[in-house]
Order: structure tokens, then C-alpha cells, then sequence
């Protein structure tokens, strides 16, 4: 599917981003997690992609997206999503997003009304950084920007944040996926794209009253970055939001345990009567 998949740019406020497209129909947008690029979602394009217009992410300094040079809000990334789909001629789209996805999924949705159907947002969260974890990557970011490069210890972190012990046991190819996303990282965009969803995200618990779209919020039951508490708050401020805890999933469901997640999605649309 990667390969057949349409390569195109769209500019935002945020840059030149990256997308890749494929199919036809209701338009159904991916957004990845931090650190990761729209090819996680390789195995929701495959099966999408035959009923809806599916629409990857490169996120802001990620993948082929242009690098950043600044900090961002996610207002800003919410923003993006409208110019995205102003720039492919979509009115309305249904939106997935995961971790830094699934935060600015429910900004977009609280936003932008007119412009969402329903949204999945997995793995993610609507509270601000703790005290703790803002030291914690303050450190990182300055070893970051340091480097110039992404260092390989940081790899080693990032796979032990993004998967759990069911993955790291049977599932060898994910934790394959994350070095190599990783490794591609440039290590100077991200070091913005970092300090701008961690230690400056803000708390959207308030914002997130404020959707009245359908939601469905997905949690990883082994996820070591948001705690299935910290996702199910999220879910709580959300009038009428569904949610689900996934077994033996961790932080990156949608790579983890895609045929899992394709079901949810699916039939999450069919419930709500929407294509």
C-alpha cells in the first residue's frame, strides 16, 4: 500500500507537510505519534483505502514534512489540519490520531465543528506536563540539540516508552519500526516538535468540553507514556465519549495490534451512521 500510496505537500503555518493519499470516498485523516511518521499507519491506509479517501500525516518536522525551526501550540496543529483540507478541496473529514495525534485530534474537533465527523484519539491525553516529566525532557532536549543527531540511547528510550511486554515478547517488528522512525528523525526539527507537546503542552481538559462531535478514546492497557487513568480523564471531559482500554497494547496501538484497531474504526463509523 506504501507504495502505491499518492506523495504530496501542502503548505500550513506549520510548514511544508508531507501527505500521502489514497482511495476514494469520505475523507478519513491519520496522525501519528511524536517521534513517528504517517508510515504507521501503513496498515489502516491498506484497509481504508478501498471506501475512504485516506489522508497520512507527516506531521510538523517529521518524515518528508519541512523541518521546524520554532516552538508550536496546538492550536497551530489544529490549524494545520483545516489547511490541509482546504488544500486537498475536503469539507469535512473523520480523524484518527495517536498520542500527539489523538491531543490535537480533540483541539481540532473542539475548534472546528464543521469540520470534523468523528474522531478516534488513542493513546493520548488532556493534561498538561507534570513538573517531573518537564525536567525530565528539558534534559533530553538540550542532549538533543547538542548532538545534532538523535542519540542512540534516545532510540533505546523511545522504544521502551512506546511499547509494552506484550510487544517487546511477540512483536519484534514494532520495535523494529520505532528504531528506524527514530533513526530517520532530524534530531534538530524534533527537539521543537518535543519541547512543544511535552513540557509546554497545555491542559485541554476545559477545551475539551466543548466537542460535541462523536469520540471514541482508546487507551493501551501497557501504555508506560499515558497511564489508562490519564486517557480515561481525557475520555470523562468529553461529552458523551466512548472508551476502550485495548489488551496487550501499549503506546502505538495502531502498529501494535492494527487489525484490532481497523474493527474499532470501523465499527465506530457503522454505529454512528457515518461513511
Amino acid at each position: 500500500m506504501g507504495e502505491s500510496m499518492e506523495s504530496r505537500h501542502v503548505d500550513t503555518g506549520l510548514g511544508r507537510l508531507r501527505l500521502r493519499l489514497a482511495g476514494s470516498g469520505p475523507a478519513l485523516m491519520f496522525w501519528p505519534s511524536l517521534l513517528m511518521d504517517g508510515g504507521m499507519w501503513q496498515a489502516q491506509a491498506a484497509h481504508f483505502s478501498d471506501r475512504y479517501r485516506v489522508i497520512l500525516v507527516d506531521s510538523p518536522g517529521h518524515g518528508a514534512s519541512q523541518a521546524l525551526t520554532r516552538l508550536f501550540s496546538f492550536e497551530e496543529c489544529a490549524r494545520a489540519i483545516v489547511e490541509i483540507l482546504d488544500a486537498l478541496g475536503i469539507d469535512r473529514a473523520h480523524f484518527v490520531g495517536n498520542s500527539w495525534g489523538g491531543m490535537i485530534g480533540g483541539t481540532f474537533a473542539a475548534t472546528y465543528p464543521a469540520r470534523v465527523g468523528v474522531a478516534i484519539l488513542m493513546n493520548c491525553t488532556a493534561s498538561a506536563c507534570g513538573w517531573r516529566q518537564k525536567l525530565e525532557y528539558f534534559l533530553l532536549t538540550r542532549i538533543l540539540w547538542r548532538a545534532g543527531r538523535v542519540p542512540g540511547f534516545m532510540v533505546g528510550q523511545a522504544v521502551d516508552a512506546f511499547i509494552g511486554p506484550t510487544s517487546a515478547r511477540e512483536r519484534p517488528q514494532v520495535g523494529e519500526a520505532i528504531r528506524a522512525a527514530v533513526g530517520r528523525a532530524n534530531a534538530r526539527s524534533v527537539y521543537w516538535a518535543i519541547r512543544s507537546v511535552v513540557p509546554a503542552r497545555p491542559d485541554q481538559h476545559g477545551l475539551m468540553a466543548r466537542i460535541r462531535t462523536p469520540v471514541l478514546v482508546v487507551a493501551g492497557e501497557e501504555d508506560r507514556t499515558f497511564p489508562v487513568a490519564e486517557t480515561a480523564a481525557m475520555a470523562r471531559s468529553i461529552p458523551g465519549a466512548e472508551f476502550t482500554v485495548m489488551k496487550r497494547t501499549a503506546h502505538l496501538a495502531g502498529l501494535e495490534c492494527p487489525a484490532e484497531v481497523n474493527t474499532l474504526i470501523d465499527d465506530f463509523l457503522a454505529r454512528h451512521h457515518l461513511g
